[in-house]
This record gives structure tokens, sequence and C-alpha cells, in this order.
């Protein structure tokens, strides 16, 4: 049974599965817009959300877990600095998921997530 699990598998282990949502939180963040399938896009937009909480909260506690998850030590430097103005009077939300065609090898939903 799998009553009450809330954490999307991806088909993935727990190393791979966060591996994933680290690169594709920091490719996100870098580009503003990827395309990727539905479903790991409905798991990326948690992550993105926390990130962008703590480049809000600005601390040197939160910069430290920004650069412990994200890839790129530049992009949370760029990320710390451009959050609180951007997104300083919206409280979450900080993605927008849109439904594309199917990928053409194996009819798997795809979506656009981006940055508001």
């Amino acid at each position: 049974m799998r009553h009450r699990c809330r954490v999307k598998k991806l088909g993935k282990p727990a190393d791979q599965r966060r591996a994933l949502l680290r690169a594709l939180t920091t490719e996100l963040i870098r580009h503003g817009r990827i395309t990727t399938t539905l479903i790991r896009a409905k798991a990326l937009r948690s992550e993105v959300d926390k990130m962008i909480t703590l480049a809000k909260d600005g601390s040197l506690a939160s910069r430290r877990a920004a650069l412990g998850y994200m890839y790129d030590k530049q992009l949370v430097h760029a990320l710390f600095e451009q959050a609180p103005t951007r997104y300083g009077n919206r409280n979450g939300g900080y993605t927008r998921i849109l439904h594309t065609v199917p990928r053409q090898g194996d009819n798997a939903e795809m979506a656009i997530i981006e940055l508001v």
C-alpha cells in the first residue's frame, strides 16, 4: 500500500531522485523556464519554492542551506540578490506549470515550468 506516501518516486532510487531535483532546480533558476515531464515539474515546484523562500529570508544560514542544495555558487548569490525585490510581496507560488504536447517517443505528458 502507498497510503499517505507523499513523495513522488520518479522511478529512481532516493539518491538519484535527489540529484535530479537538485539539477532541475539549478537549471530552472538559471534559465527561468525549462521543459520536462509533468510529474517532474510538479515535484520540482516545491523545491524551487523552498530555495526562493530561503533567498527572501537572506540570512547567512539560509544562504548556506541554498549553497548546500544548488550546484552553482554564483547562481545562489545572484538569486539572493534578486529574490527580495522580485518576490518580496508574494507569499509562495513562485512557479507556473503549463501543459504542452506529449513527448514523441513514449507519449509522456510534458510541461513547461517557469518562474513567475
